[in-house]
């Protein structure tokens, strides 16, 4: 067993790692893409440099990285909570629930609402509408338990499933064409304003979540484990729950539901860094960060001019990935 020097040695070098990697990835990113921006131009604030930049890449570069760091830390956020290594954020139902509420408002053909786009709005009712669905069937004599959670996760996960489905095959062709391109996941250029929120929203979501590293690391051993050392597990679950759907929904409101992220980064940060949550947690999020950002530059310049949604080049990643991690033979309860 490592020393507490130790430990605090390894501790801070992985998380400075991770803040210079999240550091890095927002300075250089922006700059990447089909076409040059000049720094002289950009500087003198003349067109298009200066616009492409501040308006498109910076705001994109962005977004990725604090959509990317909310889905990799409620992915870690639920392994914990599940003590399953390949839970996801969507394991739960948020992520179906979302893509549900923002299929209904495409097919319907709306499109703003007070100047907001209505798939947004749809987004984040779908998912708080599935919340309270899986938090209320998870009681069962005021008492909920990650078993609970997992199979009223999974049901709806299934029914939302079919309604999407059953919307997208009475859509017309260019709105089936919206919902299968919004499906898949992509970081599109947003408003500062509507940045902002999001990231106010994440970054006091995980505060909270991160303050409680210490309980996560007792929950992933069992749940009578963690509740012998008086932590009260069920409403631990249930805030981690919230918590975790509070990101969730924020994130894929603004991108899609973007898979993968939530998987990789935490495996691999526990595998090679550390699976103390202490260190874990915010390790995950500021790697997870980068990579969507990288992944999103990735497909801006893989095949000019045109560009392949971040969510793809993930799954591209993430499913050989998933497959490995399979032929690893990796016990489902190891965290």
């Amino acid at each position: 067993m490592s020393s507490p020097q130790q430990f605090s040695f390894v501790a801070r070098n992985s998380l400075a790692l991770s803040v210079l990697v999240f550091m890095g990835a927002a300075l250089v990113l922006p700059w990447v893409g089909a076409g040059p921006i000049s720094l002289a131009r950009v500087l003198r604030h003349e067109a298009p440099d200066y616009d492409i930049l501040v308006q498109l890449r910076i705001s994109r570069t962005l977004l990725a990285l604090v959509a990317g760091g909310a889905l990799s830390l409620a992915g870690a956020l639920f392994q914990a909570m599940l003590r399953d290594a390949l839970a996801t954020p969507y394991t739960l139902g948020i992520s179906a629930g979302a893509s549900l509420g923002a299929v209904a408002t495409i097919a319907a053909g709306w499109e703003t609402f007070f100047g907001i786009p209505v798939t947004w709005i749809g987004a984040l009712a779908g998912a708080f509408s599935v919340l309270v669905l899986v938090i209320g069937g998870s009681f069962k004599r005021r008492q909920i338990s990650a078993f609970s959670l997992l199979l009223t996760g999974i049901a709806i996960n299934s029914v939302c499933a079919a309604f999407i489905i059953i919307l997208s095959s009475f859509a017309g062709m260019s709105r089936s064409f919206s919902i299968a391109r919004w499906l898949i996941g992509s970081i599109d250029a947003t408003s500062y304003s509507s940045l902002g929120v999001l990231a106010a929203v994440v970054f006091i979501t995980s505060g909270f979540i991160l303050s409680q590293a210490r309980s996560w690391n007792l929950l992933a051993v069992g749940e009578r484990w963690a509740a012998s050392r008086g932590v009260r597990v069920g409403g631990l679950l249930g805030r981690g729950y919230v918590a975790g759907s509070v990101l969730v929904a924020g994130a894929i409101a603004l991108t899609g539901p973007i898979g993968f992220v939530g998987l990789i980064v935490p495996h691999l940060v526990r595998s090679r860094i550390s699976p103390d949550h202490r260190v874990l947690m915010p390790c995950v999020f500021f790697f997870g960060g980068a990579l969507l950002a990288f992944c999103d530059a990735l497909g801006r310049i893989v095949m000019p001019p045109a560009e392949i949604p971040a969510g793809a080049v993930l799954a591209l990643i993430g499913g050989p990935y998933l497959v490995w991690v399979i032929r690893q033979r990796i016990p489902v309860e190891e965290i």
